[in-house]
């Protein structure tokens, strides 16, 4: 999970274990329970808190510290879209805008620039379309998954009605 999240191996793991256990765990039964060193998990905590995807509790009367995920695998998905989208498309988008501004002085130049206009603008489509379903309830993003391949027969329904190719 954690490499297809966008983070280590180890990281997911403790990401996965929080996920898929009840009550929240200390630092220590993290460790204990993945085997693996308790300065790897205290890394691995402040990387999944910066990520704003695990939240600290306390419970009265013990003063450890316990950690649980933040929110539900919506919220989480949508934080380490976001997170993602910080880090690896809005820096992309900027080197390629800059780029683009270039003049071009061959033909080489020419053929490289149109190629990166069209990476830009796949990647804006994506941000933007990306950003309409963060809006979409948890609910409503069920309802479009099921949908399928069955919106390439709506996007045709639409075409036909609207007489466009």
């Amino acid at each position: 999970m954690g490499s297809r999240w966008g983070f280590n191996r180890t990281i997911g793991q403790m990401c996965g274990l929080l996920i898929i256990t009840k009550n929240p765990m200390t630092a220590n039964e993290i460790a204990d329970a993945l085997s693996i060193s308790r300065g790897n998990v205290s890394m691995g905590i402040k990387e999944l808190q910066s990520w704003q995807l695990i939240k600290v509790q306390h419970i009265p009367g013990d003063r450890k510290e316990y950690y649980a995920p933040a929110g539900d695998i919506w919220d989480m998905a949508n934080r380490v879209f976001e997170e993602r989208k910080k880090r690896e498309i809005e820096p992309t988008l900027t080197l390629l805008r800059d780029n683009l501004l270039d003049e071009a002085s061959n033909d080489d130049e020419l053929y490289a620039q149109k190629q990166m206009g069209e990476i830009h603008n796949l990647l804006e489509t994506v941000t933007k379309w990306s950003s309409e379903l963060q809006r979409l309830t948890p609910e409503q993003l069920n309802k479009l998954m099921k949908l399928g391949s069955g919106i390439g027969k709506v996007i045709d329904l639409k075409d036909k009605i609207f007489k466009k190719e």
